[in-house]
């Protein structure tokens, strides 16, 4: 008997989405850790969260929990807007554009929302990005794209 609903059905979509990132990056060229190949980073992320998931499905039998009194849609599609968003202006805006959308975009599905905050957190987010993915590593990403006159 299931003793913690959201635990069970939490794990169920870690599994759902750790076994989908593991077959479709599948046929990607793995590599190793010291020289990764494309298909390193989303399996290894995968089978982590399916992983987990069984973890905290296994778990959701044995200690109780919370039940789940309604589903919250709201954040469900401001997140999932936001990291499609993201994806859809990376490129032509640059990645700090992206990632101030992204996050902004997503602080809407908090029931705390403060503009204040979510503007802060998303310009040090956009820094922190560009210092990490476009300095550090050397990742080939606009910083500013087309959009904003690069």
């Amino acid at each position: 008997m299931i003793r913690a609903p959201k635990d069970f059905w939490s794990g169920l979509g870690f599994i759902a989405f750790g076994t989908t990132a593991t077959l479709v990056a599948r046929d990607y060229p793995m590599g190793s850790a010291t020289r990764m190949g494309p298909g390193y980073f989303p399996i290894i992320l995968g089978a982590l969260l399916a992983l987990i998931g069984a973890i905290v499905v296994a778990r959701s039998f044995v200690i109780a929990g919370e039940r789940i009194t309604e589903f919250a849609w709201k954040p469900l599609v401001y997140v999932a807007a936001a990291t499609v968003l993201f994806g859809m202006v990376v490129r032509p805006a640059g990645l700090a554009f992206a990632v101030v959308v992204l996050t902004v975009l997503s602080a809407f599905a908090s029931r705390h929302f403060s503009a204040r905050t979510a503007l802060l957190l998303s310009l040090g987010l956009a820094v922190f990005s560009i210092v990490v993915f476009v300095k550090a590593l050397g990742l080939p990403m606009t910083m500013f794209g087309a959009w904003l006159g690069r």
